[in-house]
């Protein structure tokens, strides 16, 4: 996107929007298709056998019969190419296949964990927006003081940690030396799933998932929001003997939080790397745990779908991201 000499009028912005979606969505086609051909590449020349997987220990007691006929059933007896077409067949009437790790269907193992995947990211996207967007505030607004010198030193000390360690860092503090919150599963043993349950069990990994993406979205918008004090509209509001806070908070943090939102779109492919380490410290029954799992065991039906499943939130997320600065800023135009 570029940004237009003049906005363009207001009735034009749905068909700005329009343009950018199918834009976006002719580029992702050939990315989607070339992701997916990648995974069936890496198959091809792994050196690993997933039938080995599939039977476990149990190969070496498998006669060849049973060998040959389990590879006849998951449809590893013919050239990769083939199960490539084979998959996207299946792909487009619904059926993903078999998941050798899980033994269940790929669209089961999906439907069970996106849900949980989906509640985690979104609350720690949330936690992540809401810190990011107070401690910029309180930076910008103390420009210079203690308190930005501290917020901006914390920020550049989190880029550099990854979110294992945050992880493993929250469970030294809140299981070990203070047990006030659990730190595995979903649910406490044996218990049933429950409001309560969740609710305790997802506030150590959503607080890890969004401090971990903090940093950035912290120092960005401190930037922004610094450079927005500086504008005429919020020095106009200032001569107009308007308080500090109804400044900062109405007249300079809108404008800053245009290219924050666009900072916050292309943070969504950490956002999913982060969570796939997340679910594996915390055990958390998502996604990201499904990957780890078929990464291991060689389960490429499972970890293809997954792959184009993290593929296409990515590049939907962005895209949701340049929706709303385009919505949002009617200097911004879809040409480019």
């Amino acid at each position: 996107m570029t940004v237009a000499v003049a906005a363009p009028p207001a009735r034009h912005r749905g068909r700005e929007v329009a343009k950018l979606v199918a834009w976006r969505v002719l580029v992702a086609v050939p990315v989607v298709v070339l992701v997916a051909i990648a995974v069936f590449v890496l198959a091809a020349v792994s050196p690993f056998d997933p039938i080995y997987q599939y039977f476990g220990a149990g190969i070496f007691s498998a006669s060849g019969a049973d060998i040959a006929n389990a590879r006849a059933q998951l449809g590893l007896d013919v050239p990769v190419w083939d199960q490539f077409w084979a998959w996207v067949g299946g792909l487009l009437s619904g059926d993903l296949g078999q998941s050798l790790s899980f033994r269940q269907p790929v669209s089961t193992v999906i439907a069970q964990r996106l849900p949980w995947t989906l509640l985690l990211v979104a609350v720690g996207l949330l936690v992540s927006v809401v810190l990011s967007l107070a401690a910029a505030v309180v930076a910008a607004w103390r420009q210079g003081g203690w308190v930005d010198r501290a917020i901006t030193a914390l920020g550049h000390t989190l880029e550099g940690l990854p979110p294992f360690v945050l992880a493993l860092a929250a469970i030294a503090v809140f299981a070990v030396a203070w047990p006030v919150l659990p730190v595995a599963g979903l649910t406490d043993a044996g218990a049933p799933v429950s409001f309560d349950q969740v609710a305790r069990h997802i506030v150590l990994p959503a607080l890890v998932l969004g401090l971990s993406q903090s940093p950035w979205l912290v120092l960005h918008a401190r930037s922004s929001l610094i450079a927005a004090l500086d504008e005429d509209h919020v020095l106009g509001a200032r001569a107009r003997g308007l308080p500090e806070r109804v400044v900062v908070l109405r007249h300079a943090l809108p404008t800053a939080l245009l290219p924050f939102v666009t900072v916050l779109g292309n943070r969504l492919p950490e956002l999913v790397t982060g969570a796939v380490l997340v679910e594996t410290v915390f055990s958390w029954p998502g996604i990201a745990a499904a990957i780890v799992t078929a990464a291991l065991a060689v389960d490429f039906p499972l970890l293809a779908a997954l792959t184009l499943l993290t593929t296409v939130s990515v590049l939907a997320g962005a895209l949701v991201a340049d929706v709303a600065v385009l919505l949002l800023d009617p200097r911004v135009s879809a040409d480019g």
